[in-house]
């Protein structure tokens, strides 16, 4: 699951919508009763190339406007970035409130905070003409306590035995009433809501929270009626780890384990047991789809502490990058994260980013992604790993390209046995496009990370 509380965790699945007016696009008469804002935006790229970065409205400036992310686009997309996730835009409820954004007072609206229907149209207008596609954050666990639904529809909720509407069961998450999927008049209406934001506000599917708390049936029904819209190839991120998610029409869900072993191996642990995670989480997702890799994301920058304490500074936090990035899965970014934010980010409050530090790192970051896309070994290229106690070294193999590389996940110098099918071979190294001439053994410095082409 995904996203804390100061005295609450927060969960939802994800749907919403939202509507306005903003540039001189074409709107055009949809049968659902809305208007198709803009034209759909066509090359959705494949679930294998996705590139992703989730953007905290909260931290990108001295206030929360989406302008500050909008005047960030063209630095967003220098990452090499084709898909931003945009954290809930509702406005958010007052009753038993922590200010948490994922506690969504008006499912059909944007919060002032962030700005209007027109903002997030040109919003998503300027990332599709950057080449970016835009999902929004669903919450469909529950809502605030003071949505228009609780007075309207009570029915639409859980309630317990003497009536009384409940949080959800089994968590502290007290400032969130629960819904109750077993109501089809709630289901429909959320559907509805979530048809709202793609024609209104353009935008290009969803990233749905606390997914394994909403049932299979749900996400199955509302995943189907919204490939329903015409010209629509929709993205769907599960926040959750459930395997029925694939079959309800997610592409995408989270690498919880990854991220976990991962922590585990920079912080002593056989780094051999990184590839039997990546196997492991593998071994039951259908072709096409993909689990999302990342060393930070709203809730762990929040809760658990930023990739550059986590990683023990620059180098290693770039060195874990590369190993979510490079062993399978779908790279995910998230604010600060590639300036190198050294303290906890807040989303219950506005924590702005100092984006001018750590230029070498943000540096990095692009240089890495810049490759990345361009490579299909990479991507979806077939991984041999090399077991070996320090460092993570790895084949990946898609026709004729070949990567080979290595991953020091320790603080100090190592001197690693080349695998003797490598031994006294010639390669370019992917960064710098000098070549390489491998021999018996390689040293690697603290952190050190080497991505070698042929």
């Amino acid at each position: 699951m995904s996203r804390f509380q100061l005295v609450i965790v927060l969960v939802f699945g994800l749907f919403s919508c939202s509507k306005e007016d903003n540039t001189q696009e074409p709107i055009i008469e949809q049968p659902t009763g809305y208007t198709q804002y803009g034209t759909p935006f066509s090359p959705i790229p494949n679930t294998e190339d996705i590139i992703m970065y989730e953007v905290n409205m909260r931290a990108f400036g001295t206030t929360s406007s989406l302008q500050n992310v909008i005047n960030r686009l063209d630095d967003i997309q220098a990452l090499g970035v084709n898909t931003i996730w945009l954290m809930p835009i509702y406005p958010i409820g007052t009753i038993n409130s922590v200010n948490s954004p994922y506690c969504v007072k008006n499912y059909k609206e944007i919060s002032s905070e962030y700005g209007t229907l027109s903002l997030l149209r040109a919003f998503t207008t300027q990332a599709h003409e950057r080449g970016m596609t835009v999902i929004l954050d669903w919450v469909a666990n529950h809502t605030s306590w003071d949505n228009p639904w609780i007075t309207e529809h009570s029915d639409w909720y859980t309630k317990n035995s003497a009536g009384q509407i409940i949080h959800p069961a089994g968590t502290n998450w007290t400032d969130v009433a629960d819904l109750n999927f077993d109501n089809q008049a709630m289901r429909l209406e959320m559907i509805d809501v979530m048809k709202y934001w793609v024609l209104e506000a353009n935008i290009d599917g969803f990233r749905c929270d606390y997914a394994d708390g909403v049932p299979f049936s749900f996400w199955q029904q509302a995943i189907s009626s919204l490939n329903t819209i015409p010209n629509r190839n929709l993205i769907f991120l599960a926040e959750g780890n459930r395997t029925d998610h694939f079959s309800a029409g997610f592409q995408m869900t989270y690498a919880w384990d990854f991220y976990a072993k991962t922590k585990a191996i920079f912080n002593g642990e056989n780094a051999a047991n990184l590839f039997l995670t990546n196997t492991s989480e593998y071994s039951t997702i259908p072709a096409g789809k993909h689990k999302i890799r990342f060393t930070t994301n709203h809730d762990e920058s929040a809760w658990d502490a930023t990739p550059m304490t986590l990683f023990n500074g620059k180098n290693g936090s770039l060195a874990a990058s590369v190993a979510s990035f490079f062993i399978n899965g779908v790279p995910l970014l998230y604010t600060g994260q590639e300036v190198g934010r050294q303290n906890n980010v807040s989303f219950f409050s506005n924590t702005p980013i100092d984006w001018n530090t750590n230029p070498d790192m943000l540096l990095a970051y692009q240089n890495l992604l810049d490759f990345y896309k361009t490579s299909n070994a990479a991507k979806k290229g077939t991984l041999t790993a090399y077991p070996s106690n320090d460092i993570l070294c790895f084949k990946k193999v898609f026709k004729d390209e070949s990567l080979l590389i290595f991953i020091n996940v320790r603080n100090s110098s190592i001197s690693f046995p080349i695998p003797i099918d490598f031994q006294n071979t010639t390669w370019t190294n992917a960064m710098t496009n000098s070549s390489e001439n491998l021999g018996s053994s390689l040293n690697l410095n603290a952190y050190h990370y080497l991505i070698l082409k042929n």
